[in-house]
């Protein structure tokens, strides 16, 4: 059954603030093999005028978990996991994600659509301090493929 157009507009938030930690920043990198010293040695991150280490630019995904589970978990979606195939992502940095900022998210369905039989869900999610500046903006392609192709 196709998602109901209705669903655009809907939005999902952070229950609570995401804390960014030095080491979350490194394990990330080490888990993109991403070598760049900028991650992880604050030295070199201020020879690039940043205050402090930087998170890579992907790292963002990390922040935008709990609202993308709301996604997934909402029952007026009624989406199954294993029918989810995350088909794009991309991200939009106002600035670079620093240790100590404390993130909120809000996610918004931008679109709802059919394309070769699955509902094509749109998603934007917008990731800011929990003091209101804008970091990041994420974008997000989500296919949902029936049950009768599962």
């Amino acid at each position: 059954m196709a998602l109901d157009p209705k669903l655009v507009g809907r939005t999902y938030t952070s229950a609570q603030p995401y804390e960014v930690g030095r080491e979350k920043i490194r394990e990330f990198a080490d888990a993109v093999n991403d070598p760049h010293p900028a991650y992880r040695d604050p030295e070199a991150a201020k020879a690039l005028g940043h205050p402090d280490v930087i998170a890579p630019p992907t790292f963002a995904i990390v922040v935008t978990r709990e609202t993308s589970w709301q996604v997934i978990e909402d029952p007026e979606l009624d989406l199954a996991l294993h029918r989810v195939l995350h088909g794009e992502q991309r991200f939009a940095h106002t600035r670079p994600i620093r240790p100590g900022d404390q993130l909120v998210c809000t996610l918004t369905i931008d679109s709802v659509k059919q394309a070769a039989g699955m509902d094509v869900i749109s998603t934007r999610t917008e990731i800011a301090t929990v003091s209101g500046e804008p970091v990041c903006t994420a974008l997000a392609t989500l296919f949902h493929r029936p049950e009768e192709s599962a």
